[in-house]
């Protein structure tokens, strides 16, 4: 990680992703803690997470989109409006204006789900390929690392001065992110023009198949359709645990909303583990493999969660943490290393959509299962499900093997003597 991080065109990117990180992590559960204390509904709490991935559902036109423009350009405009989406949270006052928040959700997702796709080609030409995983490993460490304190900074604002602070430091953060990446002279890398320049020469095709180009790459490299097929049909359940974390809190361990942020730090603690050891992982297992670890260790975390209890809980949160960064690293490595850079926005989009669509599927649903069924039964039937997705990446993992060790310098053969005994020496 420190390789990478020594390259200053990362170094900069990474200082301004560091500011809308921050933003993005005090704001995430907030806003869902927001909900839960406006109308003490858990299941309208976990709602909130599925209105900020629906979005997803867009997912082939904002790829579309950014493959289009310039990538440096439209991530800066992209953090500009999230900043200034912000601003009608200023007008929440009681349960009646929970649409507002409802509504900043949703365009505070397509906005995520823009600077993902953006993010993907901008990592993509500032490292070298034997340097992504390092680039992405480093990029989830300090997502990961920021929940150690963001949900717990976001909760604690919230309850002392309510939910309008949480809107200013938001727009502050996203702001910021602006102004570092979209400094003038900043990024300017040999590689950038020449591949902007490139994609311009290239013949375009028609617009109805340049939406779905991302999604028939994914169909079509078996390492990049496994993954999506694995992660996704985990996914399927994964996002039950959206709204079943407020039961478990409320029900299970009989402690405020609020206190939902601490386990969100716990799981940073995590986060910030898995972060750290995810460009080693990946070295060894490749990025399948990487990615069946991250969605298997997802089971047994829910499996623990099953029965409420506060030590067994922060275990379980710190496993789900350690999950989360290896999944992400391995999926995103995967898709850069194996999508052309013409193409990269509509996969990486693409790929945000077939994952996070099933999840948000799932969010919705589980708004309605914790109301209807035991929130235990139903983490321990997540716990399987994940056990199973995890198994069925693993088994692929041969699609997408760890690079070898270097190449050992060969040395070159001694030279005999007429006698053909000893080595001539040969003097400079």
């Amino acid at each position: 990680m420190r390789t990478v991080l020594s390259r200053p065109d990362f170094r900069l990117l990474f200082g301004g992703l560091l500011a809308s990180m921050t933003a993005e992590s005090i704001l995430l559960l907030a806003l869902a803690v927001w909900v839960k204390d406006l109308t003490g509904s858990d299941g309208l709490a976990g709602a909130t997470i599925f209105v900020i991935l629906a979005p997803r559902t867009l997912a082939p036109l904002v790829g579309w989109f950014v493959d289009r423009y310039p990538r440096r350009p439209f991530f800066v405009v992209t953090n500009l409006a999230t900043a200034l989406l912000l601003t009608p949270l200023f007008a929440v006052r009681d349960a009646g204006d929970m649409w507002v928040i409802y509504a900043v959700a949703a365009l505070y997702g397509l906005s995520n789900l823009t600077v993902g796709a953006v993010l993907s080609r901008l990592v993509r030409e500032l490292v070298p390929p034997d340097l992504l995983g390092e680039a992405n490993g480093a990029l989830q460490t300090a997502r990961q690392g920021l929940r150690l304190i963001g949900p717990l900074v976001g909760a604690g604002l919230y309850v002392a001065l309510g939910g309008w602070l949480l809107a200013v430091v938001g727009m502050v953060g996203f702001l910021t992110a602006a102004v570092v990446v979209g400094a003038p002279w900043r990024f300017a890398t040999p590689r950038e023009s020449p591949g902007a320049l490139a994609d311009d020469a290239k013949p375009r095709a028609r617009w109805p198949a340049e939406l779905v180009a991302g999604l028939r790459h994914l169909a079509g490299e078996p390492a990049l359709r496994r993954a999506l097929l694995g992660y996704g049909l985990g996914s399927l359940v994964m996002g039950f645990t959206e709204s079943l974390i407020f039961a478990y809190v409320d029900r299970g361990l009989g402690r405020e909303p609020a206190f939902v942020g601490v386990l969100f730090t716990a799981q940073g603690v995590g986060g910030l583990m898995g972060g750290l050891a995810s460009a080693a992982v990946l070295r060894r297992v490749g990025e399948l493999g990487t990615l069946a670890v991250g969605v298997a260790l997802f089971g047994p975390a829910a499996l623990m969660l099953a029965y409420p209890n506060l030590w067994l809980g922060l275990a379980a949160v710190l496993m789900a943490g350690l999950s989360l960064p290896l999944t992400l690293v391995g999926l995103h490595t995967l898709i850069q290393r194996r999508t052309p850079p013409e193409l990269l926005g509509r996969v990486a989009a693409a790929a945000e959509a077939v994952v996070r669509c099933p999840q948000a599927f799932s969010i919705g649903m589980g708004a309605l299962v914790v109301a209807l069924l035991d929130y235990r039964l139903v983490f321990a039937a997540v716990g399987l499900a994940t056990l199973l997705a995890g198994n069925y990446l693993w088994r692929g993992r041969h699609l997408s093997p760890p690079p070898g060790p270097p190449p050992r310098p060969r040395l070159p053969a001694p030279r005999l003597t007429p006698e053909g005994s000893q080595p001539a020496l040969r003097s400079r």
